[in-house]
């Protein structure tokens, strides 16, 4: 199954092609690229693959990986803290998303938005007191420290965070901010 079209423009823009050049390596037009680009077109399938088969050819010979964009310190929570303190390590770091380990594995995550949700129910009020454990959600997903940036960056378009792994050690988590980091320089 191949990626969405709109990881065109932003897989694009990280090999630092302009769209002239992603046209004439993978064999279609520039105005193509363009109107994908721009959603003025559904491309067929063969085209949207000779784009993307070029794109994954440039990633894997010489594109970042998740260990070059992906912050080292990973910040969390364990499952046995509260709420409360969740929050406060939230605003402490700025971070909106965190990770809930126990006893060194991921075994959840904790986002603002579930906060939020939860904190508006009818028992808001008792959610800060209670272990993170009673509203985590599933973990973020996790890739290895060679894994290609496009596909964490395809991950991020359905997840809050990716972590990054090596040997089955968490080594890091990459956001969208730090996505936006390397489309900036």
């Amino acid at each position: 199954m191949l990626p969405s079209v709109e990881e065109i423009g932003r897989r694009r823009r990280l090999q630092g092609l302009s769209q002239k050049e992603l046209a004439r390596l993978s064999g279609v037009s520039q105005s193509m690229i363009a109107k994908i680009e721009s959603g003025k077109i559904n491309p067929s399938y063969l085209k949207t693959k000779a784009i993307f088969d070029m794109l994954e050819d440039l990633e894997s010979q010489h594109g970042l990986k998740a260990k070059d964009i992906c912050q080292k310190k990973v910040i969390g929570v364990q499952t046995y803290d509260t709420v409360s303190s969740a929050i406060r390590v939230m605003r402490e770091t700025g971070f909106s998303q965190l990770p809930v380990f126990d006893k060194g594995q991921m075994v959840g995550s904790l986002t603002e938005k579930i906060i939020l949700e939860k904190l508006v129910s009818p028992t808001g009020k008792e959610v800060s007191k209670q272990a993170v454990e009673r509203i985590m959600e599933d973990s973020f997903p996790t890739v290895s420290v060679d894994t290609p940036i496009s596909m964490a960056s395809a991950l991020l378009n359905y997840e809050y965070a990716v972590l990054v792994s090596e040997k089955g050690k968490v080594t890091g988590i990459i956001t969208k901010a730090d996505l936006l980091k390397t489309l900036g320089s």
